[in-house]
């Protein structure tokens, strides 16, 4: 058993006293609890010990260590050093053997407490092993320590009521009681002195913050009758009895125990007698009111208690205006308090003054002295004699030094040991709290797969609804409503609670960028794709959190300087994480287009001064850019005026292209990354007019025409099958690709999928259009193969790319399924189909003259 007497640091406003208390460890719950004296039998408070941390400093005094609770700091102090070191070594073998055995078994788990003791021995072995290095282990000081001690006298203080602790009234009472008559004498006849039960519904409720001396247990109340039951029987089985001490010890012996005892509890009963005045003015107090209210319900008429009532009124004003004059003498005598205070600190500076000069005085009298004693002595006896006193100071001085550097020593062992301890315990929670995350993520994947199968079964049913009678049909509907309909707000709570417990992938209404996990479409069927293909998202980024994301964000973290490389196109093409993304983008625009000072400055001035004729057209695109992102679906947004002077910039900086719809999305996802207006417009100048071919964004288009050609070209040879179906039933892809080449995909993908598509085509070029148009293809390719109408594949057409849900499945397939694709091809295939389509619009054109011509002719 662990215990024994320690004195406790008890702190109430400035009072600091110390108070001998019996500490015992319970080890089933890891917490220490501590009585006023061994033969107390319920406890004046406990400390958790799992959570806690120990510490001692030599600056403190011998013996002095401390407890360092969540909540509160314990001060406690041992007879000795030793004794100090034995109980904070002692208490770390019991904090790992309970931490241990707490990550061994389910929280709760009696295995822990009904653990086999061969077990706990070798984890106790392991333990003293492992912290031999740090701090070698204490003999047990059994004068101070154990149960023997428990024979032993209390420490006794200087006054009666100093060592009880007035917070308790109730448990002293309880306690005194039971060291008087006895665990057999007290429960042997089913009785008690006093009625223990009407005093349980008062709880003790301790301020440990305000500097209470004493805390109750936090585990639950434990009745009396049953504490000190138990506490009786482990006395009885613990203590050396009365029968013991007869055996070993003499009469003699006896005899000065028993005075001892007797003592003891003649200061014991002094308390008591000060504690039962307190509770008879209290009774007094409580009788007298009873009375009072006795008399006022025993009243017979309303006058009577009227009357009753006005006299308590007429004692309550004259409690009120003797409050009111004692206030009153109170201030009167802090004032003459205050002049009595100042005269006494001038007087006590007078007294300091003359106790300067008296010292003074003595100094030049022994200094006097001792030049007569020289004068008079012999000079080499003087000499012998400094010699001998200054050896021995600096004698003394270097044991002190000594004493101070083993004391030191000491407490550099005991901390190595601490820290030593508290670093395992730290990693073992970090493991045990990574493997909980992947865990949780894992589940929440999974929720979220079942929750879009769920939702792709209600839209197959949906679907099927002509051929399902009207209760079916009916049933069907509100089910799809109710989850589309969800609370947004309780998604949002959701979504906040699991990021802050698992600091995992985060999910809202809006990503990082404003854009809406689940756009608000107007049809009801794409809605449901919406939050489909959101939910599908979701459990992809959780599943690849750990095994893939986390890597390649440690990639980006190492990497230095940016320079052109194998290394950086691989990284580029997994997608930038968020953090990187606009240091990435400023600098492959830095690249290839070099923003001129001022330059951008002096266009916002021009386009301020003279109305583009672009202008017009530029408003009426403003609300219709990105409405599915929050920084541009109002009026008001904050980002509307920016992508308006970029716009207008970009008309006057470059007159030939002026202004094209779609250069509006091109502007408006630059500043959602790159937030810088300027920025913003030297990437959309960069894109323009370095990234895509001449003529992209011309009045004719003349060039996006052809890469709708040369798509077409590349989808026959790269997807066969696909493009043999779409002949077959007459689809032109072009309808619904025209767009994605003209905006790079804005407002087809969603944003995840968008971003990564686009940091490849920063860095490489169109040909990443290619890739990507033909790996969406593929990707949908034995969809799109089971659909044989003409209507429904169009219809297909419109939402396909919303079926998309894995951003890494399709980036695999356009940069490595698609391979080989070399540039050379796409520049070769683009002068082929640029001279046929110029031959074939120079033909229009003589077919257009000539049949002017014709009209002109024949006349009105």
């Amino acid at each position: 058993k662990l215990c024994g007497y320690l004195n406790k640091l008890g702190i109430k406003g400035p009072i600091k006293t110390w108070k001998s208390r019996w500490f015992f460890y319970d080890e089933n719950k890891c917490r220490l609890l501590y009585y006023r004296t061994a033969q107390d039998i319920n406890p004046l408070g406990s400390i958790d010990l799992s959570s806690a941390s120990f510490d001692c400093k030599m600056e403190n005094g011998e013996g002095v260590f401390q407890i360092r609770t969540p909540s509160r700091v314990f001060t406690l102090k041992a007879i000795s050093k030793q004794a100090m070191m034995y109980w904070l070594q002692q208490l770390q073998m019991r904090r790992w053997e309970f931490c241990n055995a707490l990550s061994r078994f389910p929280v709760g788990s009696s295995q822990i407490v009904n653990e086999p003791l061969a077990g706990r021995t070798s984890r106790w072995c392991t333990y003293v092993i492992d912290n031999e290095d740090f701090l070698p282990l204490v003999k047990t000081p059994t004068e101070a320590v154990g149960l023997k001690a428990a024979s032993l006298p209390a420490p006794q203080t200087s006054t009666a009521l100093q060592n009880i602790s007035l917070k308790h009234p109730w448990t002293e009472i309880q306690n005194t009681v039971y060291s008087i008559c006895g665990s057999k004498q007290l429960w042997g006849n089913n009785g008690n002195v006093f009625s223990f039960d009407e005093f349980q519904e008062h709880p003790e409720n301790v301020d440990e913050e305000q500097g209470a001396e004493e805390e109750t247990l936090e585990d639950g109340k434990v009745g009396p009758r049953l504490n000190w039951i138990r506490k009786a029987r482990w006395m009885n089985s613990g203590f050396p009895g009365s029968d013991e001490l007869s055996r070993e010890k003499n009469s003699v012996d006896k005899v000065s125990v028993l005075q001892q005892q007797i003592l003891t509890l003649t200061e014991e009963v002094k308390s008591q007698k000060e504690l039962v005045k307190l509770l008879h003015k209290a009774l007094e107090a409580a009788q007298q009111e009873k009375r009072v209210s006795s008399m006022y319900l025993t009243a017979a008429e309303d006058k009577d208690r009227l009357e009753l009532v006005r006299h308590k009124v007429r004692q309550i004003a004259d409690l009120t205006s003797r409050l009111e004059a004692l206030e009153q003498e109170k201030k009167e005598l802090e004032q003459i308090l205050t002049l009595r205070d100042s005269h006494i600190q001038e007087l006590k500076e007078h007294v300091q003054l003359l106790m300067e000069k008296n010292h003074a005085k003595q100094e030049v009298i022994m200094t006097l002295t001792e030049q007569m004693a020289r004068e008079l002595s012999d000079p080499l006896q003087e000499a012998n004699t400094i010699t001998v006193e200054t050896l021995y100071k600096q004698q003394e001085e270097i044991e002190h030094l000594k004493d101070d550097i083993d004391a030191y020593k000491t407490q550099n062992q005991f901390l190595n040991s601490e820290i030593h301890q508290v670093t395992r315990l730290w990693t073992s929670v970090a493991e045990n709290e990574k493997a909980l995350l992947m865990k949780c993520a894992c589940l929440q994947a999974r929720n979220c797969q079942m929750e879009s199968k769920y939702l792709t079964v209600l839209r197959k049913l949906q679907e099927a609804v002509p051929g399902l009678p009207n209760s079916h049909a009916e049933l069907v509907k509100n089910l799809i409503q109710e989850a589309l309909q969800r609370d947004v707000k309780e998604e949002a709570e959701e979504a906040l609670s699991f990021e802050l417990n698992t600091g995992l992938c985060p999910s809202s209404e809006y990503d990082e960028y404003g854009f809406m996990t689940v756009p608000d479409y107007e049809i009801e069927d794409w809605k449901l794709l919406a939050k489909i293909q959101a939910l599908e998202i979701k459990s992809n980024k959780l599943r690849s959190q750990e095994i893939v994301e986390k890597p390649l964000r440690d990639r980006w973290n190492s990497l230095g300087e940016l320079n052109p490389s194998a290394e950086l196109k691989s990284l580029i093409r997994s997608g930038i994480p968020v953090e990187h993304r606009q240091r990435v983008w400023r600098w492959m625009v830095s690249r290839h287009c070099s923003p001129a000072p001022g330059h951008y400055q002096r266009l916002l001035e021009q386009s301020g001064s003279t109305e583009h004729p672009a202008c017009r057209q530029i408003e009426l695109d403003l609300p219709r850019t990105l409405t599915n992102n929050k920084h541009f679906s109002s009026p008001t947004s904050q980002l509307i005026p920016k992508l308006r002077r970029v716009l207008l910039a970009f008309s006057w900086h470059n007159p030939a292209i002026g202004y094209c719809q779609g250069l509006n999305r091109l502007a408006a996802v630059a500043l959602l990354v790159l937030e810088d207006e300027e920025s913003a417009f030297w990437c959309l100048v960069y894109i323009v007019e370095n990234l895509m071919p001449a003529d992209y964004y011309s009045d004719t288009l003349i060039t996006s025409q052809v890469d709708q050609r040369v798509f077409k070209d590349f989808l026959s040879e790269k997807v066969p099958r696909l493009m043999a179906h779409f002949e077959q039933y007459r689809i032109d892809v072009s309808l619904i690709t025209f767009n994605w080449f003209l905006v790079a995909f804005v407002d087809s993908l969603v944003s995840d999928i968008l971003l990564r598509v686009w940091d490849a085509f920063l860095y490489e070029g169109t040909k990443v259009i290619f890739r990507y148009a033909l790996a969406i293809f593929k990707y949908n390719e034995e969809e799109i193969l089971r659909i044989h109408d003409n209507v429904e594949i169009y219809q297909y057409l419109r939402f396909f790319t919303r079926m998309i849900t894995d951003g890494r499945k399709l980036m695999n397939i356009a940069f490595n399924d698609l391979n080989p694709f070399p540039m050379k091809l796409l520049r070769n295939r683009r002068s082929m189909h640029r001279e046929e389509l110029e031959a074939e619009l120079c033909e229009l054109e003589q077919i257009k003259a000539a049949y002017v011509k014709e009209r002109a002719e024949q006349g009105p």
